[in-house]
């Protein structure tokens, strides 16, 4: 038989419970994030389950359909048609939760931060060929955060889960939507794609940061 030392089995013990213990660390800070901005556990429990699932939801608003032409006609020119949905879980659920703030929150210092996130979002979002636009995930979190914290420091939750998770949906999808030519693909996401984790931690984490 073969004996393994107490140390040993203790480390293989935990490497196979940590997938679970991080879940477990994640789920409480979300609640923890919730409960700053007045958000019940029940509630907190139906946003996440609502942005989870939903994140595999996208809703059509728009189709374009481009024509590119060939040069001296030799072939008929290609038509390239891409449908522009709403994530259900990365634009509709924060916006529904963001709406639901605005009422606990200062309306000038949300403005403001959310135009700045904005454009912070923009500069920092990348077109990904055939996948969507992404933006680095802890860009939009910090942003929110430092702005909240200079334009409401004594009221910051709302105003960075507002800002961080607005001014992504407006910097990193909407402002870059004349690009979707570059993306080569025949559907793109409003709050999907790589832009989905920017939107979620920024709701999360700005508040925990504050």
């Amino acid at each position: 038989m073969l004996f393994l030392p107490v140390s040993i089995l203790l480390f293989i013990i935990f490497i196979l419970i940590l997938p679970l213990l991080i879940f477990l660390l994640g789920i409480g800070l979300i609640q923890t994030a919730f409960l700053r901005l007045g958000i019940s556990p029940f509630m907190t429990g139906l946003i996440l389950i609502a942005s989870l699932l939903g994140s595999l939801i996208n809703i059509p608003i728009k189709r374009e359909v481009r024509i590119e032409r060939v040069w001296f006609g030799l072939f008929p020119p290609a038509v390239e048609e891409t449908v522009i949905c709403l994530n259900f879980g990365g634009a509709v659920v924060p916006a529904l939760v963001s709406i639901y703030l605005l009422n606990r929150a200062p309306l000038i210092p949300v403005i403001i931060s959310t135009i700045l996130m904005a454009l912070v979002a923009k500069k920092f979002t990348r077109v990904v060929p055939r996948v969507g636009f992404a933006i680095p995930a802890l860009i939009p979190p910090i942003t929110a955060a430092i702005l909240a914290y200079l334009f409401s420091p004594h009221n910051p939750a709302p105003v960075a889960y507002i800002s961080g998770t607005m001014g992504t949906l407006i910097g990193a999808d909407l402002l870059n939507l004349h690009k979707i030519k570059y993306l080569k693909s025949s559907v793109v996401s409003v709050g999907g794609a790589g832009i989905f984790d920017g939107v979620f931690l920024a709701g999360v984490i700005s508040v925990l940061l504050v």
